[in-house]
């Protein structure tokens, strides 16, 4: 079977609404994949400011929101769809939304950006909410996209996308686990925006910093880092929480404490990362893999573009008999939208789509709900 999608993904580092258009194919349980187009649109300032200040709204102006993103959305898949000439090709849209509200714990998430609002701008048939089934079955919605590691990248056992939130994966001996690692881009761009940039373009602010180790030890020693996974991160985790840690304490000299918090926040990202992927290596060596070949880390997501923060984790997970493998630009910045196209099509062919392994759900669900945007 053949099925041709367009996946959306909006991060929560607010750069804008990442579209791919993928061609999948099924024969015989399994699954391979061509991209045909991808395109980031950037947010305005406006949506930007919109997006970051949803959480503060009312129950009625939120879903006054919720239902014009949705719209914007659908205009945005209009646009993508007219400059790659698609026109009739497209069979079905899979639309993450952009997280604002998630409380698994009291089984709830949301993301913006109404369904029916995108497959009746489009005229497409529309497949969100992803992650609600999920939450609803007490699991904690993510990390969503290992399902889409597990059928198309089969090569690497490990993983790492480093958005807004950092994530990982690691499928060692058919034990699939992942959970979010920490926040990232979402707070090194907050410290950037403090110099007058969007971000720290391959983090050369930062690689002219002093680590300051009394702000690294109190990052490190936050209590969400003692939680065994399966566990996932609000976006306010960063905001409100780390945020705050690195930016008040204007440690050092005060001409360099922007590149002093962004040089002791990369080196916070690089240190979490391997400490959460030290059980991989404890479980290799269980199976009795531990003079094997470096395990293979595919890094994606925006921070795989930012060369420092590369560099410091290649040096930190060399230690560990890992290997960073930075792939082409399409998979690093779209892994994600790709990976929601799949996603819909399995909740369209009403197959699992979402790990209980990864979320801690009860079970294995099919997540998504189904908007028909085709005319009868």
């Amino acid at each position: 079977m053949v099925y041709r999608v367009i996946g959306l993904m909006s991060g929560s580092s607010l750069d804008g609404l990442d579209i791919a258009f993928v061609e999948f194919h099924e024969q015989a349980g399994a699954w391979s994949y061509e991209v045909k187009a991808t395109e980031c649109y950037a947010y305005s300032p406006e949506w930007v400011e919109r997006l970051k200040m949803a959480t503060t709204l009312n129950a009625l102006d939120y879903q006054l929101l919720h239902t014009a993103y949705g719209h914007y959305t659908g205009q945005l898949v209009n646009a993508f769809i007219e400059e790659y000439s698609l026109d009739y090709q497209v069979q079905l849209i899979a639309s993450h939304g952009h997280t604002t509200f998630h409380v698994p714990g009291q089984k709830m998430t949301a993301q913006l950006g109404d369904g029916a609002a995108i497959a009746a701008v489009t005229g497409i048939n529309v497949v969100s909410d992803l992650r609600a089934m999920d939450v609803a079955l007490g699991g904690n919605g993510a990390p969503i996209v290992p399902i889409g590691e597990k059928l198309l990248l089969k090569d690497y056992p490990l993983f790492l996308n480093i958005g807004g939130i950092a994530n990982v994966s690691c499928n060692l001996s058919n034990n699939y686990i992942a959970f979010d690692v920490c926040p990232a881009n979402r707070v090194l761009n907050m410290l950037a925006n403090k110099a007058g940039k969007a971000y720290d373009e391959g983090g050369q602010i930062a690689a002219g910093g002093t680590v300051q180790q009394e702000v690294l030890n109190m990052l490190n020693s936050l209590e969400y880092y003692r939680l065994p996974g399966p566990k996932s991160l609000a976006n306010d985790f960063g905001t409100d929480v780390v945020y705050p840690l690195v930016a008040g304490s204007r440690f050092g000299v005060k001409d360099t404490w922007i590149q002093d918090s962004l040089r002791t926040y990369v080196e916070h990202i690089a240190m979490q990362v391997k400490n959460a992927l030290s059980g991989s290596v404890e479980l290799r060596a269980t199976n009795g893999e531990q003079d094997q070949q470096p395990a293979k880390l595919l890094v994606t997501g925006g921070g795989a573009h930012n060369t420092f923060l590369i560099e410091r984790l290649s040096a930190l997970l060399q230690e560990i008999n890992i290997e960073v493998v930075v792939p082409d630009k399409k998979l690093v910045d779209f892994k994600e939208a790709i990976i929601m196209g799949l996603i819909g099509v399995l909740r369209w062919r009403e197959e699992n789509n979402v790990l209980a392994s990864v979320t801690g759900s009860r079970r294995d669900s099919i997540g998504g709900a189904v908007w028909i945007g085709q005319e009868a």
